[in-house]
């Protein structure tokens, strides 16, 4: 069991007042008081809903030697070692770190953020750097893993909170892995979370900005700012673990010129329209399998397939690429027997096959541009409709929802609204936000409310014929669905294959990955 002094664990905090009785053996750094253990460190973090302050009590009587909070309290326990800070989130991400001795010193680390394509491009980025003979482990909205093993993302946030963070990279640098790739979310970047304050990132990827999340930042320009925090970040340590740290960015994505300003360090560029790009993809043929295309990197060019449809993959697959040829240095011409084995995400583009005579794909887009890039890529390769079926999060960016229906109802025959994660918002009310925005469909014949998610894919499977294609948004990987009372287990994937099965396609579907 990994522990330390609390003593050895204050570096670099701001302390107000520190009551310390016994100097106890920490080993556990804790922020939810219902799994405090004996010997843990409870943090009292304030909440959107809550205050951490609230259940110090709680976490004392199951066990916690000492807490870390802002403010005074009430009462002072004996035998408690109390630390008042005069920022619980700051201390908290400074805190984890000692604990852990620092992890991410051991390891070249990469954030990727952007508002769409993150988790594809950690995977993407793992799976390169294994063939390339790098031990490399990774932590996305999906999955984790930190040794040999994969496994699903147990915490709440796609980015976890510091404790989390920095025990991840900990075990990752302890299992022997060179590089860690780090999805790193504008909510974990923020300054309002610190959740990634203290990790030391050695390059930074960015795959796009558009509208997402705006019920936290207050503005897309605030979300931008945070999300360049990421390429701010490269500069914030000296430690040398590559010859330099670098940032990626799209060549002609819109807010170039924004990230590139917020970076001290050399900027590495791809594009699939600009041939002055570092990495340069053109000549695409693209296919519901996947896409063909060549890429020129350097005075090198090379033919590659890509078995993961959309140009958004590609785009994905190019960022990757270039941060695994910057990092290992392989030759270029390794890339198409490396590319031809790539797998995609569980969830991200899913093709469900049991045998019916349509399409049905689950997919994780719930952004308005992200919408654009997935009924980009379906339209011209479905023969007969496009049937989609949504909804969108509630507590959530409410300005998005119109968006939302615009967008499907100007690319899809058919649009089914439905439960994403209704939390404590009225689910009917949510579906018709987004209906405001589907002006040119029809209630009752191209344009259906069914709040019951499985219900609503039901339906499509009902109206499909012979060569549509159905695409089910905005669930992807997640394993449940949020309602008022709390969460509802859900896996898109494995409901969308019974109900096709239930209606008698018999075929094998996809097997998780």
């Amino acid at each position: 069991m990994h522990t330390r002094k609390i003593s050895q664990i204050l570096d670099n905090i701001s302390i107000k007042e520190f009551k310390n009785p016994n100097d106890p053996e920490i080993n556990g750094i804790v922020y939810d008081s219902r799994s405090v253990k004996k010997g843990n460190l409870f943090v009292a973090l304030s909440g959107v809903h809550t205050d951490g302050k609230e259940y110090i009590a709680d976490a004392v009587n199951r066990g916690a030697a000492a807490v870390m909070h802002e403010g005074d309290l009430p009462q002072y326990l004996d035998g408690i070692t109390y630390i008042q800070v005069i920022n619980a989130r700051t201390a908290f991400s400074k805190i984890a770190n000692n604990f852990y001795r620092n992890p991410s010193e051991k390891l070249i680390i990469i954030g990727v953020t952007g508002t769409d394509g993150k988790s594809t491009t950690v995977w993407l980025l793992d799976q390169l750097f294994t063939l390339a003979g790098y031990n490399s482990g990774f932590l996305s909205t999906v999955q984790i893993k930190t040794r040999d093993t994969i496994v699903s993302n147990p915490y709440r946030q796609s980015t976890p909170e510091a404790s989390e963070v920095q025990k991840i990279i900990y075990e990752m640098a302890e299992a022997g892995k060179k590089v860690a790739v780090i999805e790193s979310t504008s909510h974990g970047l923020s300054e309002k979370t610190g959740r990634l304050n203290d990790v030391l990132f050695d390059a930074a990827i960015l795959t796009n900005v558009t509208h997402e999340h705006l019920e936290f930042h207050g503005s897309f320009e605030q979300y931008r700012h945070d999300k360049a925090n990421l390429f701010r970040a490269l500069s914030k340590h000296h430690k040398q673990k590559l010859p330099f740290k670098f940032g990626i960015l799209k060549r002609d994505d819109p807010n170039f010129n924004y990230f590139a300003e917020n970076t001290e360090q050399k900027l590495l560029t791809y594009s699939l329209k600009n041939d002055k790009a570092d990495l340069y993809a053109y000549d695409i043929k693209a296919s519901i399998k996947g896409s063909r295309f060549s890429i020129k990197y350097g005075d090198s060019t090379v033919s590659v397939f890509l078995p993961l449809p959309g140009l958004y993959n590609i785009e994905n697959f190019c960022a990757s690429a270039l941060a695994v040829l910057q990092i290992t240095g392989i030759n270029i011409n390794r890339l198409p027997d490396m590319t031809a084995g790539l797998q995609g995400v569980k969830g991200r583009m899913t093709q469900i096959d049991c045998g019916q005579p349509f399409t049905v794909i689950v997919d994780y887009a719930h952004t308005p541009f992200s919408f654009e890039q997935v009924f980009s890529m379906a339209r011209p390769l479905t023969k007969g409709r496009l049937i989609s079926v949504f909804g969108s999060a509630g507590e959530r960016d409410v300005q998005k929802r119109r968006l939302q229906g615009a967008i499907a109802s100007q690319n899809c025959d058919i649009v089914i609204l439905t439960d994403e994660d209704p939390r404590l918002e009225d689910r009917v009310k949510i579906l018709e936000e987004i209906a405001g925005g589907c002006r040119t469909l029809s209630r009752g014949s191209t344009l259906f409310l069914e709040p019951d998610r499985k219900k609503a894919i039901a339906l499509a499977y009902s109206l499909a014929r012979k060569n549509d294609s159905i695409m089910l948004l905005g669930k992807g990987h997640e394993q449940s669905i949020i309602y008022p009372e709390g969460p509802m287990a859900w896996d898109e994937t494995e409901v969308a294959t019974s109900l096709l099965r239930e209606i008698g396609y018999k075929k094998k579907g996809p097997q998780p990955k």
